[in-house]
């Protein structure tokens, strides 16, 4: 394990496992632990060295994500948000933007969240972008923003009249000037992670000027992107299906119940060789099919909620509590089963899901 990962893994342990419960249901001790992810430089893992990031390789960005995931899925839900901006930075065009953003990102000061996922919808775009002079009109609905209070903007993306789509940097704030608005709701009550804060922003008639542009995508990228990285939000579920498993092992050395021991060494080693085949398929893309990439995302996404039902069914009553651990990754696996959910994914799921057979 890198440096990094293991000063990451202490500043876990630490700080956020004893109080993973309350960060999932509040917003400023989620602020809090994103903040000490910043004190550690850990939240732009790609940037260049050029621009004060720490340039890691690709392993071992999904080792970090898999290793949040293991302790508090609010926070590896949120970093995971920033973090692909500043992907989206180093890819751009716009160096002006890349030279003002990037190098602050790394230390969390200056904090960017994402709304993009209407996208993948089916049907009239949500948010279009009009050409105007100097820049883009913003008209329309983003129906999902992570991190409101935390993330001060946010890349929005709308469609175009040609339908490509263009992404730009947006005030993550309640803003009236003239006729042109940003709206944003109240926090959605969700079943998990309601500390994150999502809300939904309405634009009316919104400027996005050209130098705050990202990028301009062709017809079809979204999909093109997401069966590329079909496999990395897997590290969240596993790092989800870890965490289930170490509640499990926890109720076998308290109760020393042979058949606890039993199902925690069946998962674990499933989980080992889910986790070996994933990072294989990531490491040598060339080898795996997309079919066959989706089948493991979707291994992924079933064996967390196995395992988190196993760490229900070990806590007994007490994991009806809101307040118990087992229950809080209960839901964190719900929500890594949907996170970044397409039609191709959501058949995976279900065609892993319909062929555990009953005996």
């Amino acid at each position: 394990m890198s440096e990094l990962l293991q000063q990451t893994e202490s500043y876990l342990k630490q700080k956020i496992s004893p109080d993973a419960n309350q960060i999932d249901g509040c917003s400023k001790l989620l602020q809090k632990a994103f903040n000490g992810l910043g004190a550690l430089g850990v939240l732009g893992l790609r940037i260049p060295h050029r621009w004060g990031g720490p340039q890691l390789d690709a392993e071992t960005c999904f080792q970090f994500q898999e290793l949040i995931a293991r302790y508090s899925g609010a926070l590896a839900f949120l970093q995971t948000q920033h973090q692909s901006v500043a992907a989206m930075l180093i890819q751009s065009y716009n160096t002006q933007l890349q030279a003002e953003y990037l190098p602050r990102m790394s230390q969390g000061n200056a904090k960017i969240g994402v709304g993009f996922s209407h996208l993948r919808r089916l049907g009239n775009p949500s948010i279009i972008a009009i050409p105007v002079r100097g820049g883009y009109q913003l008209n329309g609905f983003v129906p999902w923003v992570t991190g409101w209070g935390i993330f001060e903007e946010f890349v929005v993306a709308a469609t175009l009249p040609d339908n490509q789509s263009v992404w730009g940097l947006v005030p993550f704030s309640e803003q009236k000037i003239g006729e042109s608005a940003i709206k944003l709701s109240s926090p959605m009550s969700l079943c998990a992670m309601t500390s994150t804060n999502t809300v939904t922003a309405t634009f009316t008639q919104w400027f996005l000027p050209e130098e705050k542009v990202v990028s301009i995508h062709p017809v079809g990228w979204m999909q093109e992107n997401d069966q590329t990285k079909v496999l990395q939000a897997s590290f969240l579920a596993l790092g989800c299906a870890r965490a289930g498993l170490e509640i499990v092992e926890t109720a076998f050395k308290k109760t020393e119940f042979s058949f606890i021991q039993d199902a925690f060494n069946s998962l674990n080693q499933e989980l080992n060789q889910c986790r070996s085949q994933i990072f294989a398929a990531q490491n040598h893309p060339q080898t795996i099919n997309t079919s066959e990439k989706y089948q493991l995302r979707a291994w992924a996404i079933e064996l967390a909620v196995r395992c988190a039902q196993a760490a229900v069914t070990v806590s007994s009553g007490a994991a009806n509590l809101n307040s118990h651990s087992a229950q809080r990754i209960y839901r964190e696996a719900l929500v890594f089963t949907v996170s970044g959910q397409t039609t191709e994914l959501m058949k995976a799921t279900l065609e892993k899901i319909k062929n555990c057979k009953v005996l």
